[in-house]
């Protein structure tokens, strides 16, 4: 190994340290769900966004309020409702009468970190208010333009089963997501030790372990750490097969309408980045691609009636996509 691959892993060593440190307080309050808070940190290193799905009740939110507990930066939650404006996120300008003059007031998308709450309950027109911040990191308030704090983390929670009342979110929105996170229901000895923490008076609360400047410093490193250009080649391929699947032989081209963007390929590589950064390592291999493709491609698939009306899941035709094409 050389001398260079040597420093990158011990500067991914210490940075890993410090993210496990997060994820120790976090798990104080949180009870399981380790794989939905490694990935939480990995999009956070990464510089991107996360939309996290799941029944009502499984800790949704308070995962995601403990998260930036943990870290010294500003916390907005917006609760996403059908009346809701976007001025309400971004924020507007208002007319003061005693000097005569406009002032912008900037609304709770200007803080460092943003929980969406049920974000699919708002309409279109609202929630397009942040698809300049998640890609720009800036806002345009009546053509005056703003730059967000950095670091700029949306975490966006939405509910699977009710219809009634919600929006489907549109492709361009979903995109700008780098994760689509499923979390699930508790494990059977998790859920009686959430009920031993919840029903007993418990009142545990997580430091704040990691200030922002740490957050920007460990995501200009995890754009340092080493991925080979077959690394690279290996992620456009993944991508390139939800785009042509007939060509790797998946016989799937009746199910799949329209594959991953660019941005998904991006955020392939930036991912399996993070995420050996997180195992404390300075350099990429194809199994941190593998550990992370779910997440990365399950919104960005379109699905066809076809694949729908015989059950034929995005997660599914992944998993056909990681085991047709050639790892390097």
């Amino acid at each position: 190994m050389n001398a260079e691959i040597e420093e990158l892993n011990r500067r991914a060593a210490e940075y890993s340290d410090v993210l496990n440190n997060v994820k120790r307080e976090v798990k104080r309050v949180i009870v399981g769900q380790d794989g939905v808070v490694e990935r939480l940190l990995i999009a956070l290193s990464a510089g991107g966004h996360v939309l996290l799905e799941g029944v009502p009740g499984i800790a949704k939110t308070l995962t995601i309020k403990t998260l930036s507990e943990c870290i010294d930066a500003d916390f907005s939650r917006i609760q996403f409702t059908p009346d809701l404006l976007p001025s309400d996120i971004v924020g507007t300008r208002i007319y003061n009468h005693h000097d005569g003059e406009f002032s912008t007031v900037k609304g709770p998308v200007f803080a460092s970190f943003i929980l969406a709450d049920e974000i699919n309950r708002a309409p279109p027109k609202v929630q397009s208010a942040l698809l300049e911040a998640m890609q720009e990191y800036q806002v345009t308030i009546q053509g005056n333009t703003f730059p967000l704090k950095s670091p700029f983390f949306v975490l966006a929670t939405e509910n699977p089963l009710e219809s009634e009342g919600t929006y489907p979110l549109p492709e361009a929105q979903v995109d700008r997501f780098m994760f689509k996170v499923m979390m699930t229901y508790p494990s059977l000895s998790d859920e009686v030790t959430i009920l031993d923490r919840f029903t007993e008076g418990f009142a545990a609360k997580p430091e704040k372990v990691i200030p922002a400047e740490k957050v920007i410093e460990i995501q200009k490193f995890v754009k340092e750490i080493y991925a080979e250009s077959e690394i690279k080649k290996y992620c456009a391929t993944l991508v390139d097969a939800t785009r042509n699947p007939d060509s790797y032989g998946l016989n799937a081209g009746n199910y799949i309408s329209c594959g991953a963007s660019p941005r998904a390929s991006i955020y392939l590589v930036l991912g399996a980045k993070a995420y050996a950064l997180l195992k404390g390592r300075g350099y990429v291999t194809p199994q941190d691609v593998k550990s992370i493709a779910a997440d990365v491609l399950r919104h960005r698939i379109l699905l066809t009636y076809e694949a729908e009306a015989e059950g034929i899941t995005t997660d599914a035709l992944i998993e056909k996509i990681l085991q047709s094409v050639p790892v390097p």
